[in-house]
């Protein structure tokens, strides 16, 4: 059957409350951070297809998200880019929709409105966006977590795993307009966003994995995978040696690191204050960066 855009799976499964967990895949998805997390959860709770558009092509344009090209035996078959939801089913307490949302190229209020409306559908009782960004922190801090939520019992559960309000003004995306929509609807609302060190990148960041898992394990008393664990303090412990063969080799630098870490902790404890890194702040960074790489 049709909701909006969406063709979706008959019969409709009957989900209990349910809560719907959102990504927007590539572009606030850094270190595929946003995607692991989203991934980890499906597969935990058995994730089963529930709908996806039906005609793609009029939101999103192929010539930006190719398609993809792979061969099954010996028969080629092309992938294209879709806006994909599942969901999960939770012994105790809501089940969970995920959502996988492109951002649209054209068609955005349409795009939007069918997201609402399968929301709305399906009996949804709270929405939760995730994603991953490169920032200006420190690798000696714990991962910086911003967001915001639609009420207060939401925010108290969000400060426990020490997320900071989200102080961020100027351009988002157009898919913020779905939070904004469904406040008027009666679905409470959340945002989780990892910042990691633009200096130091991988494909697969496992450490923003880690802290998104830990901010949605306390929502839903999930404990965070032990690979995970493991493999994020791989991946940190790599870094640590990293950079400090790099400060080791230029002593100076680790002023330009207190200045992050100053910047960091301001942050932290003030969550609107930030402020402007000096040259020699942001030419630490790309040395560090390329050191790293070349490492």
């Amino acid at each position: 059957m049709r909701i909006g855009a969406f063709e979706v799976v008959e019969p409709i499964p009957e989900l209990n409350e349910p809560h719907a967990l959102a990504i927007i895949p590539t572009w606030v998805d850094v270190g595929r951070s946003a995607s692991l997390t989203l991934a980890h959860l499906e597969q935990k709770f058995g994730g089963e297809k529930l709908a996806s558009l039906a005609r793609p092509g009029e939101f999103f344009d192929f010539t930006r998200y190719r398609p993809m090209l792979s061969i099954r035996n010996e028969v080629n078959e092309v992938a294209i880019t879709n806006a994909l939801v599942t969901y999960g089913r939770r012994k105790e307490g809501s089940d969970l929709i995920f959502l996988r949302l492109p951002e649209p190229h054209a068609m955005a209020e349409a795009y939007i409105d069918s997201v609402v409306e399968l929301l709305k559908t399906l009996g949804v009782k709270r929405y939760g966006l995730l994603g991953s960004i490169y920032d200006t922190v420190p690798y000696t801090r714990p991962l910086l977590v911003t967001g915001s939520a639609s009420n207060q019992g939401l925010k108290n559960n969000l400060s426990v795993t020490k997320v900071v309000a989200s102080g961020y003004e100027g351009q988002t995306s157009i898919l913020s307009l779905i939070q904004q929509q469904i406040l008027q609807i009666g679905i409470e609302t959340f945002s989780l966003m990892v910042h990691l060190p633009g200096y130091l990148t991988l494909d697969e960041d496992y450490r923003g994995e880690k802290r998104l898992m830990e901010v949605i394990g306390s929502l839903y008393g999930l404990p965070v995978p032990q690979d995970v664990i493991d493999k994020a303090k791989e991946q940190q412990e790599h870094f640590i040696q990293m950079s400090e063969q790099f400060l080791q080799q230029q002593p100076d630098l680790r002023v330009i690191l207190h200045q992050l870490e100053d910047n960091y902790d301001a942050r932290v404890n003030t969550p609107k204050t930030t402020t402007q890194l000096s040259p020699e702040v942001e030419k630490f960074l790309k040395e560090l960066n390329e050191r790293f790489e070349a490492g």
